[in-house]
């Protein structure tokens, strides 16, 4: 079974048709990068798949069942869709424990994801004082709270450094090689040629190719390949 399905997806504002009958898979225990120009409808395509907008027509799926017939969903799906969610009055570690308070996950899973991200250091510091690289992170470890199998990454790498998305790209392999499904929408071509395992391109709302990143790259760079698959969009 796959772990993710987007099946007919459709998805409308007004007259605006910004997803045009979506239909992909996404393998289990993979890194996927889900690629496009902006505006192509992968944020929208994503919320979707997590139930933060409805379909026009056409449905999604993750572990065969919607978004929201899962249950207690942040053990099974964790997201990065939006590093600006934390209270910036509060420090890392207490918006940490908000989220884990709210899923009823056990208070210590908080220091333990906040390692895993290497933000031990930051904990105690207000999240207003955080760089956009540290808030990825600590998006990150919120998204791990629940030890899910899936993450849902809306460009994680925005606001990394070359440090940074360096240790963003082990980190993701690392996760995947210990099972996990990883669905990643990105910009960083180059970077998403080192990390991803499968691709899926869409343009205008369509899908254009997916498949194993060999089959869509054909010898190429990944960069070269989206330029021909969607005719030179920036």
């Amino acid at each position: 079974m796959s772990a993710i399905v987007f099946k007919n997806l459709v998805k409308k504002y007004g007259k605006q048709l910004a997803v045009d009958h979506l239909s992909a898979e996404i393998r289990s225990g993979k890194i996927t990068g889900f690629l496009g120009p902006n505006g192509a409808g992968k944020s929208t395509s994503l919320r979707c798949l997590v139930g933060l907008a409805t379909p026009t027509e056409g449905d999604t799926s993750i572990l065969g069942v919607s978004y929201k017939d899962l249950e207690n969903p942040l053990t099974k799906v964790g997201t990065v869709l939006d590093s600006r969610g934390f209270h910036g009055g509060l420090t890392g570690k207490q918006n940490l424990r908000v989220i884990s308070a709210a899923a009823g996950i056990d208070d210590s899973r908080v220091d333990e994801v906040l390692e895993q991200v290497e933000l031990s250091d930051a904990k105690d510091k207000k999240t207003k004082n955080y760089s956009l690289g540290m808030k990825q992170r600590l998006s990150l470890a919120g998204a791990l709270l629940g030890d899910p199998e899936i993450l849902i990454l809306d460009e994680p790498a925005n606001g990394l450094d070359p440090i940074g998305i360096a240790w963003l790209r082990t980190f993701l392999k690392k996760l995947a090689d210990g099972g996990r499904t990883i669905l990643i929408s990105s910009h960083q071509l180059a970077e998403m040629q080192h990390t991803v395992d499968d691709v899926l391109v869409i343009h205008k709302g369509k899908l254009v190719k997916s498949g194993s990143l060999a089959e869509i790259t054909e010898g190429q760079t990944l960069e070269e390949a989206f330029l021909r698959l969607t005719g030179g969009a920036a």
